[in-house]
This record gives C-alpha cells, sequence and structure tokens, in this order.
C-alpha cells in the first residue's frame, strides 16, 4: 500500500517533489506558511527592502543597480515594474534563451524591455550543445527542461560576477511557495545548493559528462556556476522580492496586462492563462514528464495556489485538475522533430522514469495512478469562467510551425 498522504485544505500530498509536511491537522506546511500572507505587515516588509537595495544604488546614474533575470512569460513584468517604478532601480534585464520559443513569448519580451526601457542581455547557447544535452539529460533524468533550468538560474549569476553588478534580484521563491519549505521571515537568498538540489535534480553541469556519453566539456562549461572565490570578490548576493511583498500571481499579471501589455493565452493542460506562454514545451511535453515522474502536473500547482488565495474551493480546484491535467500534447510533434527521435522511442524513455510509488500497471502498457480522488460532480467549465482568467492572444499566431531559435522582437 502506498503512504501518500493529501493535505485537507489544498491537492499536494506528502510526494510533492520539492517535499512537503503534514501538520496535526492534516495541512501542509505550503498552506501554513502561505497563511504568513495575511499575517505579516508588508508596509514593514517593504521598508525592509528599501533598506537592502540602498547600498546598491549607484551614485552616478551611469551604471546598473542590480540585474533581474527575465522572460517572456511568468512574473517577468512585474518584477521589472517593482525593482525600476517602484524601487527606482536601474537594472540591467538578463535572460536565457530555451530555444522552444513561442512567438508570443518572444513578443512579451520584447514588449518588456521597450515598455521599461531596460537594457538586456540574452544568452545564446550553441542549439547544437542544447540538443546534445537535451537528449542526455531526457535519457538520465526523464527532463527535457534541464537545460533551461540550469541555463536562466546560472546566466543572472555569471553575468552578476563578469559585470561586477552584485544584487541579482527575483521574484518569488518556488519553495517557499508551493510547499513552505522556508517562512517570509527567513528572508532566504539565492543559493548554488538549493540550484543543484531542486532546479537541477541534484546535478550540476560537470555530472552530465560519462565516459558512456557524447556529451564534452564543450558542451556544458556555459552552465557552470561562478566559483566561491568570484562570488566572494564581487559579494553577489541574490533577494527574492516575495519575501518582501505580498506575492499573487494572477493579480500581478492581470495588473501588467492592464497597465504594461502583457499578453497571455489558453493551454489544454490548465486553466492559467499567464504562466509559461513564453514555451511550447513547458505546458506540454514537459507537464507531461513530471506527471509520470510525480503523478502530478502543473495545473496541480495553479489550483493549490488559486485554493490558497481563496478564489477556489478545494473541490472546485479538483475538478479543474481532472478537467485539464490529462489533455493531449498538442506541440509534440516539433519537440521530436527538434531532438531527433520518434514517439515510441519518447515513450520508451519516459517509462523508464515513472515513479512506481504513484503509478500501477493494471495491464501490459496501461498505467493508473494510485490513491487519485475522483473529480467532484461540478461544472469545472463554470468553475474557470468564474476565475476569469484573461488570454487575448495564442501561443502561436504565425503559423512557422517550428521553433524561432532567436527572436529579434517586434515593433511596438
Amino acid at each position: 500500500m502506498i503512504n501518500m498522504q493529501a493535505c485537507k485544505r489544498c491537492l499536494y500530498t506528502t510526494y510533492h517533489a520539492l517535499g512537503l509536511t503534514l501538520d496535526e491537522e492534516g495541512i501542509c506546511s505550503g498552506c501554513r506558511i502561505h497563511e504568513e500572507k495575511d499575517r505579516l505587515d508588508f508596509n514593514a516588509r517593504w521598508l525592509k527592502l528599501l533598506d537592502i537595495v540602498a547600498p546598491y544604488r549607484a551614485k552616478s546614474g551611469t551604471t546598473y543597480d542590480c540585474i533581474v533575470p527575465v522572460s517572456g512569460a511568468h512574473d517577468s513584468h512585474w518584477i521589472v515594474h517593482i525593482v525600476k517604478e517602484r524601487l527606482g532601480l536601474n537594472p540591467l534585464l538578463v535572460t536565457y534563451n530555451k530555444y522552444f520559443n513561442t512567438p508570443l513569448g518572444i513578443r512579451n519580451l520584447a514588449n518588456l524591455r521597450i515598455k521599461f526601457d531596460c537594457d538586456i542581455l540574452i544568452q545564446n547557447v550553441n542549439p547544437q550543445s542544447v540538443r546534445r544535452i537535451t537528449r542526455t539529460t531526457l535519457r538520465q533524468f526523464g527532463s527535457i527542461y534541464w537545460p533551461c533550468l540550469a541555463g536562466q538560474t546560472v546566466f543572472p549569476v555569471q553575468t552578476a560576477v563578469r559585470y561586477q553588478v552584485p544584487l541579482i534580484i527575483w521574484g518569488a521563491h518556488q519553495g517557499l511557495e508551493q510547499v513552505g519549505m522556508f517562512s517570509h521571515e527567513h528572508e532566504v537568498e539565492m543559493t548554488r545548493r538549493y540550484r543543484k538540489d531542486h532546479d537541477l535534480m541534484g546535478h550540476e553541469a560537470d555530472d552530465l559528462l560519462s565516459t558512456f556519453d557524447t556529451l564534452k566539456e564543450e558542451h556544458v562549461w556555459q552552465y557552470r556556476y561562478p566559483d566561491d572565490m568570484e562570488l566572494s570578490s564581487v559579494g553577489v548576493r541574490g533577494i527574492y522580492l516575495g519575501n518582501y511583498v505580498r506575492w499573487d500571481p494572477k493579480v500581478q499579471h492581470e495588473k501588467m496586462v492592464a497597465t504594461h501589455g502583457y499578453k497571455g493565452a489558453r493551454f489544454a493542460r490548465t486553466f492559467d492563462t499567464y504562466d509559461y506562454v513564453d514555451c511550447f514545451n513547458y505546458m506540454d511535453l514537459h507537464d507531461h514528464l513530471k506527471m509520470v515522474k510525480h503523478g502530478y502536473s502543473k495545473v496541480t500547482d495553479h489550483a493549490c495556489r488559486e485554493i490558497r488565495h481563496g478564489r477556489l474551493t478545494r473541490d472546485e480546484g479538483l475538478a479543474l485538475v481532472r478537467a485539464h491535467e490529462e489533455a493531449p500534447l498538442q506541440h509534440l510533434g516539433k519537440f521530436l522533430e527538434w531532438l531527433g527521435i520518434d514517439e515510441s522511442g519518447l515513450r520508451y524513455i519516459a517509462g523508464e522514469h515513472r515513479n512506481a510509488r504513484v503509478w500501477a500497471e493494471v495491464k501490459p502498457g496501461r498505467w493508473m495512478r494510485c490513491a487519485t480522488p475522483e473529480a467532484p460532480e461540478m461544472d469545472a467549465a463554470a468553475v474557470e469562467r468564474r476565475l476569469d482568467f484573461l488570454a487575448d492572444s495564442e501561443l502561436d499566431y504565425t503559423g512557422v510551425g517550428s521553433y524561432i531559435t532567436i527572436g529579434k522582437g517586434y515593433p511596438l
């Protein structure tokens, strides 16, 4: 019998990929930490943030005050709004090219740098290296997203060292927001250890090199984290705005839609129209692999977040999860062509990483999740309409049918 327990408030279980605990009332650590959002004095925490960034303001006004990692989706517009328009800092924006770019994501990134009038650096790793690494991480970890996660978490740090701009400002801390790994009051900062253990599934770039693989040092060096001496000499530190600003992605995105021209789009596998609209694969194949390996997908993350913010009941969240989590993949063909494998090969590799604690084989090739509650009798579409996530665009409105490796931007 599988020993899995579910939170009584949200939909997470003790098999969450980041790990969580339940208290004596059956409430998970993520829900308990979320309660801090309504208990803490965020006006006082804002003043603390002002004190933290004050020493990093360049007196001359001719250099960068901080580095801000961004993309064409997620919370990037909100983060830059806070950093530039509310804190009054001069940020250098940095972004890692994931290569699975949607036209909408390229448009949003162009909109970001134009509307906020910021300089931006874009890291474009050799596409052949990215393809080789993706083949390796798919085989070894069941992940097509390791290069994206590695690149977007290391390029800002490399840039901080290279340009001697010590302060990096991130959005919210995933471990805090999802599973309550830390309290807001801990004011946790960026660490090499968290990146390796959680973002990179326990494997740094050099761990990918093997005598049984075709990867060489020339393929992975771009993903190496600066050493301690380099970090110390510049004084690099990375802070999270979510420790000082009450974080609510739905509200934040809708403000940016209204005031700064951010655009969202609908996905088959979730009701959230704002997250990850810059990538063909995150809410598609990557999400499917997450389900295979962990027994839940991104729509569960979104539903838990909305339950915690009081916009969904637990039953409503479960109804939305069941309505979306098994939706067919829409962009698989692009990925298979890009990587040079067929669907049967991908299915075999995914099966090698299927979590036996979560899945049971009911007959050859047919799998069923263990201890999965049934969806309540509820009109999920009506619930989704009431939530009213905005979507005024499409992921791919160009009809190109393949990845746009580098997008130069749009005249806005």
